[in-house]
């Protein structure tokens, strides 16, 4: 069955001369997902670029079953490893996605349409979440505005380690919100969720360090404290259930373990 988007493509494809789109995905073993991500590309980009960082699955097999650029470098960094893909891509207009992300059939032909109509610097979409099988429509996790396809010219990949988003060079540019959502399979257990808060944190802690920031004993009480409240009530986190409570509790143990890992790097250099 041929899809809306692809119906769209192949109509618009035959009456005008569209303008160039480039996917950019990087990859570590993402053979869960990654064929998701590219089924959602193929016939919304002109090019995909993928940027593997050795996986040792079978991330790699899987790419190469697509007409995408296959690229092996040494992880560098979130931020750098995605600015390093933007590069690599041979057009200025982007779709950055992580491999366990895929456009949704409606944010497919949302972005289709602007292959006639581009008329910001870059485009953001609502990121919808699943979390043990489970789609989060609240707390910090729901609409979960991302800018993810914008003229690479304009904008780069900038943050604090891990926590990267793609930001403007400069306040003067303009941007649009697409229709539809880019679908994100999160963690599928409560183990794989703990693992990453404890990774996450000690990248977050380390990259805070470098910029010299500092965790004063307040900083480790109030800001969990806050990041909880304000994910679980203000949010309305408490609507997803459980697994709603359990997202709002590591939102607010990795902001704790945060600020503690870096205030034992500080205790380590004194």
């Amino acid at each position: 069955m041929i899809s809306l988007a692809q119906k769209y493509y192949f109509y618009s494809s035959e009456i005008t001369t569209m303008l160039k789109l480039s996917g950019v995905i990087i990859t570590f073993n993402e053979e869960r997902n990654i064929e998701r991500c590219l089924q959602s590309l193929v016939n919304v980009v002109d090019e995909i670029i993928v940027v593997d960082s050795y996986s040792t699955d079978n991330t790699k097999n899987i790419c190469q079953k697509y007409n995408v650029a296959f690229i092996e470098q040494k992880f560098l960094g979130y931020i750098e490893q995605k600015n390093f893909a933007l590069n690599q891509t041979t057009h200025n207009h982007v779709i950055s996605l992580d491999g366990d992300e895929a456009l949704s059939e409606e944010l497919q032909t949302s972005i289709i349409e602007l292959k006639n109509n581009w008329n910001f610097d870059g485009y953001y979409a609502n990121r919808f979440n699943n979390f043990c099988g489970q789609w989060i429509k609240h707390s910090d996790w729901y609409p979960n505005r991302k800018l993810r396809v914008f003229d690479k010219t304009k904008a780069e990949w900038k943050g604090i380690n891990p926590h990267d988003n793609v930001q403007f060079y400069d306040n003067k540019t303009k941007s649009g919100h697409l229709k539809g959502d880019i679908l994100h399979w999160t963690y599928q257990t409560y183990s794989e969720f703990n693992n990453k808060t404890e990774h996450f944190s000690t990248i977050a802690a380390k990259a805070y360090y470098n910029k010299g920031k500092t965790a004063p004993i307040w900083k480790i009480v109030w800001n969990p404290t806050w990041a909880f409240f304000k994910s679980y009530v203000l949010r309305l986190g408490f609507l997803d259930g459980f697994n709603g409570f359990v997202i709002c509790v590591q939102t607010a143990n990795i902001t704790f373990l945060k600020y503690s890992k870096l205030r034992e790097i500080y205790k380590k250099e004194i």
